[in-house]
């Protein structure tokens, strides 16, 4: 179980109504005219730039989603992101966004498009993953963390999983759930087969004896990745909804996956920044249907 959102970044979470839903949304400053470069901060008090200053101004993270008026919203994408600024030791402002009754000013800068979205220098970014590289080209050392996977192959590991999940959850015929369920434990058994092969520096080319299981701990070694903020929020939505509702389980003899979702709830990135289980739950109450 991960509990709900906590204290980051200086911000502390507020209780809201239930119809508040999840969402991200970066604001971030102008650069001064003549000035190309970035201005900032760190958690650790390292200044970024010429001038003193905060890099993000404010982040709009829908918080108190759930249903129950106090647990934040699922939303795997908001995750993602809230993660990368987590490991990238940003300093921000947490605001809350009602999306049903939105701001004007936030409707007038992304029409017809809920966050996560973000904005700087008068663009509009609502890609997911053209704000996961913008953050990460910006972002950039000596001054932050690099977060991009060693090796390519990290990034595509279970890129399968989710839309796999998503056709087993969603189906209501009781005789297809099997066809389905298999074609979910195809994609699982690649990703935990990915998992559990050595990685090249995890291999000492002097060493007389074979490493046959790798024991790292996340997708491309014992750090948090891009890739890792990629899938982990679903793969976590996968562990609980597939249990809830079609009470389907992680097979046991898949160590890779549970090693690695194990390892990622002993990381605060991870585990506070996810919803709360039943909140997971009730987002997809009306998409799991009971079979027929």
């Amino acid at each position: 179980m991960c509990p709900a959102l906590g204290h980051q970044g200086g911000a502390t979470p507020p209780s809201l109504p239930s119809q508040y839903k999840r969402c991200l949304f970066l604001l971030l400053p102008e650069p001064e005219e003549g000035h190309k470069g970035f201005t900032g901060s760190r958690r650790d008090g390292v200044s970024v730039g010429e001038s003193a200053g905060v890099f993000l101004s404010s982040i709009i993270l829908g918080r108190g989603a759930g249903y129950d008026g106090e647990s934040i919203g699922n939303c795997p994408f908001s995750q993602r992101l809230f993660m990368i600024l987590w490991l990238k030791g940003v300093i921000f402002n947490v605001t809350t966004v009602d999306l049903k009754r939105k701001p004007a000013d936030l409707q007038d800068l992304a029409p017809g498009t809920n966050p996560p979205f973000m904005t700087f220098d008068g663009e509009v970014k609502t890609d997911v993953n053209k704000i996961e590289e913008f953050l990460e080209e910006k972002l950039a050392p000596p001054r932050y963390p690099k977060l991009g996977p060693q090796h390519p192959e990290s990034n595509s590991a279970g890129n399968d999983v989710f839309a796999k999940f998503s056709a087993f959850i969603k189906n209501t015929k009781k005789d297809a759930n099997e066809i389905y369920e298999k074609n979910l434990l195809k994609a699982l058994k690649k990703l935990d087969d990915y998992l559990n092969s050595p990685l090249p520096d995890e291999i000492d080319a002097y060493s007389t004896e074979d490493v046959v299981v790798s024991g790292r701990k996340f997708l491309d070694g014992d750090e948090l990745t891009l890739a890792d903020c990629n899938l982990l929020p679903k793969l976590h939505i996968i562990k609980i909804v597939a249990k809830r509702y079609r009470d389907f389980e992680f097979p046991s003899e898949m160590t890779g996956i549970w090693r690695y979702l194990n390892n990622a709830y002993a990381r605060d990135e991870f585990t506070n920044t996810c919803p709360a289980d039943q909140e997971i739950e009730h987002a997809y109450s009306d998409v799991a249907k009971r079979m027929k």
